[in-house]
């Protein structure tokens, strides 16, 4: 009977569906092509997952306090075009450059959360504006052309980022290890802190946190200023890893991301988080990505497999919560 009981709160968990999703959908690529699990597909694949990863992470925690941020894509490409603008002209060097984009991109977070919160804006359309004032900068800055990026080989700055070396056959990146770190530091922030309880509480239920004495407003820009700076951070670890920055780099990564929070299991509404099934949702989009290519369907198609997934697991999260709180 404890068995039985055990089972049945396993699978009422919001993780359950996406972590037996993703164990289909590599079981189904590695029959249709052997090669989905080599040692070189496995090293691509995580090198791209954990600089979308990353923004996913932050937005986990602001989607969960009841929140968007729409202006994360844009900030993937604005920050390593001012980080490379800054040191191809001389002013700064490339660390100083990496520092003054995080200052900005902490700035931008700081005036999204500053006009939900005052100005009572909902944070769809003031992400939807300062997207387009962001990716308008970097188009601005840049005459629309990529920067120039060659010239950061030997930067301590670029082997702390993004670092490269072999584990057997794997080619692993540093950048991975800073994903892990933030996922285990964001999963105990939002799980076992007095912080993650704001956050559950300010997205629940708002007037009864403030009632309880929760700063949600200091909770919620707080919450934006880190879904900038993580979005800030992936863009200058792509722009490291494959030597580019263009200033439409990130173009549409901000539904992406949602959708990987979203199928995660993360509560669309607020009030529901969840970390383990973040990262589930993030390693099921970019899976579900290369696998599609490998077995030689038009990667055209991918939104279509997107959408699908979106719609069966909002499906799969609704039948379960039923489910649960009618205790069956």
């Amino acid at each position: 009977m404890e068995n039985h009981s055990l089972i049945q709160r396993l699978i009422a968990r919001p993780e359950f569906g996406p972590f037996v999703l993703l164990v289909v959908e590599i079981g189904v690529f590695w029959g249709f092509n052997h090669d989905f699990l080599s040692p070189q597909n496995i090293s691509n694949t995580l090198a791209f997952t954990v600089e979308l990863g990353l923004i996913a992470l932050a937005m986990t925690l602001l989607m969960t306090s009841g929140e968007f941020d729409l202006s994360v894509g844009s900030l993937f490409g604005f920050s390593p075009v001012l980080m490379w603008t800054l040191f191809n002209s001389g002013v700064t060097s490339l660390e100083m450059g990496f520092v003054v984009a995080l200052v900005v991109a902490a700035l931008i977070g700081l005036v999204n959360g500053w006009f939900v919160t005052q100005l009572k804006i909902p944070s769809f359309l003031v992400t939807l504006g300062m997207l387009l004032v962001v990716r308008g900068s970097a188009l601005f800055i840049t005459d629309g052309f990529p920067q120039r990026t060659w010239s950061a080989e030997g930067s301590w700055l670029a082997e702390a980022l993004v670092g490269d070396f072999f584990i057997g056959p794997f080619r692993i990146y540093m950048s991975l290890f800073w994903f892990i770190a933030a996922a285990i530091a964001l999963g105990y922030v939002l799980t076992q802190s007095r912080t993650g309880n704001w956050i559950q509480a300010a997205g629940g239920n708002p007037n009864a946190a403030r009632a309880r004495g929760v700063n949600v407003n200091r909770v919620k820009i707080g919450l934006f200023v880190l879904s900038s700076l993580m979005a800030s951070l992936a863009g200058v670890i792509s722009s490291l890893r494959t030597s580019a920055a263009n200033p439409n780099s990130g173009t549409g990564y901000e539904l992406e991301v949602i959708a990987m929070v979203v199928i995660g299991g993360t509560a669309l509404t607020g009030g529901r988080g969840t970390i383990i099934g973040t990262v589930l949702g993030i390693l099921i989009l970019r899976v579900m990505r290369n696998g599609i290519v490998l077995i030689g369907v038009p990667g055209l198609a991918y939104n279509i497999f997107i959408g699908a997934i979106i719609l069966g697991m909002m499906a799969l999260h609704s039948w379960l919560e039923r489910r649960h709180q009618a205790g069956t």
